[in-house]
């Protein structure tokens, strides 16, 4: 458990102290209760902080468990470094090389053998694993290590074992393991026990080390390292938020290495095994050494010699990006959950320090966000439409519309059926293993030239733009990838940036075994009709009237730069816009060639009638439209209006002006109104919801069969309204809608008074008034209730001359403490009325008194 207590203070450098440590291995003071858990019970969910040994423990204590019956234990890891250390540490410890008793299986590389009882397994791994043998044979439990990163694959996989687990395999276990977890409210979601166990720290000694104005990260670590070097001993670990950073750093460091007789050394996901293993091993030579890292050193895996922790508060994670189509790594703020872990990674082999690279003020949020509220779903609803089942159970709801905007894009890229089943092009696309916009692009190409050209097209939407200078069209930047080939990478061009493109794009081709290179020279159209079948929804046609816009396929509007080196092209596709409230701003983009449009996308191409309304004209008109998707290619008047074409139409029109174009009547009005406030006051009559935004949402169920046969707007009449709003709602449930919300009530006076319904200005029930003379009440003590007695009318008690003299929803109280004060008023100034002494037992009338009397 972590203490915080008031720590020394090093001259202008804010501390506080934190104890993160313990002895080796504490998990082992749980192992017993973890056993005894599982022998009994499916589901676990386990929390030990860093260094623990939770990752390298846990499976092996679980080998000889009688209810595994000699299965293998799959342990998932979110990190290949991660991965391969665990699967080495708990090799060794059984004097074994890795792929005996324990193995890995990571993205084109697997160390697994036929005796292999753990294998520790990457993200998309276990979902292919889980894909592809949904009864788990020969799987005895499935261990979620570092659940708290919540990556979307992590949810994934734990959202499918569960189904297994629930429809076929009951003997599963399945155990969510975390450093820095809710645990109780992950516990109660599986309905799971919930083991805590201790970790292993020393005190840590947090600064937040002050930056100086304007300070770029690079010499500002660099000052943090030197300080660290200065005054504390052993080794330090210095997080960064990506590889292009720890090549700033890197490059930063160089002098001070010399000067100090210190090693740098890095650590990210794409080093190779060599260079990883390196870096997780003790300096032979007991040199002093600074690891600059990316969040692959914050969990799972632990690095000799580390006392000193910098950390620059920053990672890359995925965030949806609108304007390219994808969820790119984006640097955002880690959360204080990871702040934490960081530290404690300075705390392992004695007293450690961390220093913050941020201000002391700044507040994190306490838990990373998972990566399902923030990415691009269209991977994972083509994982679901796979499996075949929407019944999956996800630790965070799956947001609605990005679900939507996922499965609509998979209909375009013909992924998916009209009923969100998967097609073949569907099940060949997810078998690649990468998004389905590049997995249907390369799936496209005719032969291997194509291939390995859209190979590089997928290396470079993926990438960070190589060029210097402003330009829209994505030929320059493949023509810069090929020069880049040949040893003439242009002026304007970055080097490391092509560097990394050509070494994506040869993982590509391996993947793919394409063994031919991408031609040196090509059309620019040629890059364009590969990169359509990315971006099917961003294929756009030239404007008619204006050379800079285009009308894209999904039906919106994008326009070129002014200066754009795309002017004149009849077709483009773009792969990535700049989105505007009017139109979006084509960044990057290509030509495209009409003919192959009409060859590749034949059926997006269709000519027919269409009816719609033209909102100058307050008329429908007919037209025979061309149409590319959402584009219109040409029209010409079609003549007479088509009334089978029209209802819907029609429905389009009131969409566009808004339901006050309907010819409401009051009684019509009322009832919507009288309907809404039931919803509230009785939902157990599950009326239909007639609100304004659903109405609209709904006009071709509900209104549209009412415009058959008419081709003008105000051809509906009001009954035909009334009846259409009315359509879903059988009789009997009208009958008592009308015994629950009366539109007219009896008072003592013997006549019938209108009930006024209204709805507040959220929408939401407002008490029904009924406004009547105080006269037609005498004798009712009791203000009158609708709803079966739940809901008191808003009496709005009226002079003889009809207007107000008091609101009040407690009619006795009224009477007893307002009515002589109103009595003593009114009396001289309405003689010919009564106002008796005792209304109570007063004769309701609504007439003057008798002359005479």
């Amino acid at each position: 458990m972590s203490q915080i207590r008031k720590a020394r203070r090093i001259p202008d450098l804010p501390r506080i102290l934190v104890q993160v440590s313990t002895p080796a291995f504490p998990i082992n003071d749980v192992i017993p209760a973890i056993r005894d858990a599982l022998a009994t019970q499916s589901r676990l969910v386990l929390e030990a902080p860093p260094g623990a040994g939770k990752t390298t423990q846990v499976p092996l204590a679980l080998l000889d468990e009688a209810w595994l019956g000699g299965k293998k234990i799959l342990m998932l890891e979110p990190r290949r470094v991660a991965a391969r250390a665990a699967a080495g540490f708990m090799s060794k410890q059984l004097g074994e090389a890795v792929g005996e008793t324990v193995g890995y299986r990571i993205r084109f590389e697997n160390k697994v053998s036929k005796a292999t009882r753990i294998e520790v397994v990457t993200e998309g791994i276990l979902t292919r694993l889980l894909q592809d043998d949904p009864l788990l044979e020969g799987i005895g439990a499935i261990l979620f290590d570092e659940f708290h990163e919540r990556h979307l694959a992590g949810d994934l996989g734990l959202a499918l074992a569960l189904d297994v687990q629930a429809s076929v395999r009951d003997d599963l276990r399945i155990v969510a393991m975390s450093a820095t977890l809710d645990g109780e409210r992950l516990a109660n979601w599986l309905d799971a026990s919930r083991i805590t166990s201790g970790g292993r720290s020393f005190p840590v000694d947090i600064a937040h080390f002050p930056a100086r104005r304007d300070e770029a990260l690079a010499p500002l670590v660099k000052r943090a390292v030197e300080h660290a070097l200065m005054l504390h001993p052993g080794d330090i670990l210095v997080f960064l938020p990506g590889i292009r950073e720890i090549r700033q750093v890197e490059a930063s460091l160089e002098g001070v290495a010399t000067a100090s007789s210190i090693e740098v050394l890095t650590l990210h996901g794409d080093l190779p095994v060599e260079a990883q293993t390196r870096v997780l091993q003790p300096a032979s030579d007991g040199q002093r050494r600074v690891v600059l890292a990316t969040n692959v050193a914050e969990s799972s895996v632990t690095l000799p010699g580390v006392r000193v922790v910098i950390d620059a508060g920053l990672a890359r994670e995925p965030q949806f990006d609108p304007n390219s189509g994808f969820s790119r790594l984006d640097a955002v703020h880690i959360s204080q959950a990871s702040a934490d872990q960081r530290a404690g990674r300075a705390g392992r082999l004695g007293q450690g320090w961390a220093y913050r690279l941020w201000p002391e003020s700044q507040r994190l949020a306490p838990q990373r966000r998972a990566e399902i509220a923030q990415v691009e779903l269209a991977g994972l609803a083509l994982e679901i439409a796979a499996w075949g089942s929407d019944d999956l159970r996800f630790p965070d709801a799956l947001p609605p519309g990005a679900l939507a905007a996922a499965r609509d894009l998979l209909c375009r890229l013909d992924a998916l059926d009209s009923n969100n089943a998967i097609t073949p092009l569907g099940r060949r696309m997810l078998s690649l293993g990468t998004h389905p916009r590049l997995s249907a692009m390369l799936l496209a190409a005719r032969d291997d030239a194509e291939c390995a050209l859209a190979c590089d097209l997928a290396a470079l939407v993926e990438a960070r733009d190589p060029l210097r200078t402003r330009s829209d069209a994505l030929a320059e930047r493949w023509q810069a990838l090929a020069a880049f080939r040949q040893g003439r990478a242009p002026a304007d061009a970055n080097r490391s940036t092509l560097a990394a493109i050509d070494a994506a794009a040869k993982q590509w081709r391996r993947r793919l075994r394409v063994e031919v290179m991408p031609p040196a020279h090509v059309p620019a159209h040629m890059l364009g009709d590969l990169l359509a079948h990315a971006y099917p929804d961003r294929i756009a046609y030239r404007h008619a009237n204006d050379r800079h816009r285009y009308q894209l396929s999904n039906g919106r509007m994008a326009k070129l730069f002014d200066d754009s080196a795309l002017i004149g092209e009849p077709w483009l596709v773009a792969s990535e816009l700049r989105f505007d409230t009017r139109d979006a701003l084509i960044m990057r983009a290509a030509p495209v060639d009409e003919q192959h449009l009409r060859d590749d996308f034949a059926t997006h191409f269709r000519e027919g009638d269409e009816v719609r309304w033209d909102a100058e004209r307050r008329a429908l008109v007919g037209e025979r439209i061309a149409r590319f998707d959402g584009i219109v290619l040409s029209s010409k008047p079609a003549g007479k209006v088509d009334p089978a074409l029209a209802n819907r139409a029609l429905a389009d029109a009131v969409r566009s002006l808004g339901l006050g174009a309907l010819p409401w009547s009051e009684a019509t009005s009322q009832w919507r109104i009288r309907v809404q406030c039931l919803r509230a006051w009785m939902p157990e009559l599950v009326l239909p919801d007639l609100s304004d935004e659903v109405l609209l949402d709904t006009l071709d169920d509900w209104l549209a069969p009412a415009f058959a046969g008419k081709t003008r707007l105000d051809a509906l009449s009001a009954d035909e309204l009334a009846e259409a709003l009315k359509s879903g709602i059988d009789w009997a449930t009208r009958n008592r809608i009308d015994q629950l919300a009366p539109t007219r009530i009896d008072v003592p006076s013997g006549l019938a008074r209108n009930i006024d319904y209204r709805l507040d200005d959220r929408g939401d029930a407002a008490p029904p008034v009924l406004a009547v003379k105080l006269q037609e009440l005498f004798g009712l003590a009791e203000t009158p209730r609708i709803c079966d007695g739940r809901v008191p009318l808003m009496l709005h008690l009226l002079s003889p001359a009809r207007r107000p003299l008091q609101v009040t929803q407690d009619l006795r109280s009224f009477w007893e403490r307002t009515y002589p004060e109103v009595k003593k008023e009114m009396k001289g100034r309405y003689p010919k009325h009564p106002w008796p002494d005792d209304p109570w037992n007063a004769m309701a009338t609504h007439r003057a008194k008798p002359r005479g009397t």
